[in-house]
């Protein structure tokens, strides 16, 4: 008789997030949810100034009260001829989408060619009800964009541009295949065999 599918809670609200995620582990046995599946655990904090730890807060915290394997993510965008901004306060640089957007946008007016260099970070944290199981990373190097363009995606997408087209404007198993998330989850599936023998 064949198991059932382990549930891995995805410690976000961002639909558009863990469909992204679950995308790219649809061949695993697993179950994947969201936070909407846990309606007691309300927002997971991003109190630390690195990517790493600030993943592994949520998985620790989302895995200890949900009871089962969670994965969390921190993830942002880097520009630096902005120091790094707005890095791991990506989420928190305005209100909506849009106004984030236009932040970054009014921020760097008057810069061009590699003045608009940007990269997405994205640090992967998968934990169970004890401890950490481990931390990965993948990156995404591209530029800003003078103007959004595309109608997929979310966050920061219509403006990364990536080659000739902006995230936006790639379907998602395209993005999947390039993006700093999809990255850092292809190397957390190398490893997620041997993880879930460890699990006890």
């Amino acid at each position: 008789m064949t198991s059932p599918p382990r549930r891995l809670l995805v410690a976000s609200h961002n639909a558009g997030k863990v469909r992204e995620i679950a995308l790219l582990l649809a061949e695993l046995p697993l179950e994947i949810v969201g936070l909407d599946a846990v309606p007691d655990l309300a927002d997971l904090p991003e109190p630390y100034d690195t990517f790493a730890a600030n993943a592994e807060s949520k998985a620790r915290t989302a895995a200890a009260h949900a009871r089962c394997l969670a994965l969390a993510d921190d993830s942002g965008l880097q520009v630096p001829a902005l120091d790094d901004r707005p890095g791991v306060y990506s989420a928190r640089y305005a209100p909506t989408d849009e106004q984030r957007i236009a932040r970054l946008l009014d921020e760097m007016a008057g810069l061009g060619g590699e003045q608009r260099r940007a990269r997405f970070v994205c640090v992967i944290a998968l934990a169970d009800e004890r401890h950490t199981r481990g931390l990965w990373e993948g990156t995404c190097e591209g530029y800003i964009a003078d103007a959004p363009r595309g109608q997929e995606g979310f966050g920061f997408d219509p403006v990364f541009q990536y080659g000739d087209r902006t995230f936006a404007e790639l379907t998602a198993a395209e993005k999947s295949e390039v993006s700093h998330r999809g990255r850092a989850l292809r190397a957390f599936r190398h490893d997620l065999a041997e993880l879930l023998h460890e699990r006890t």
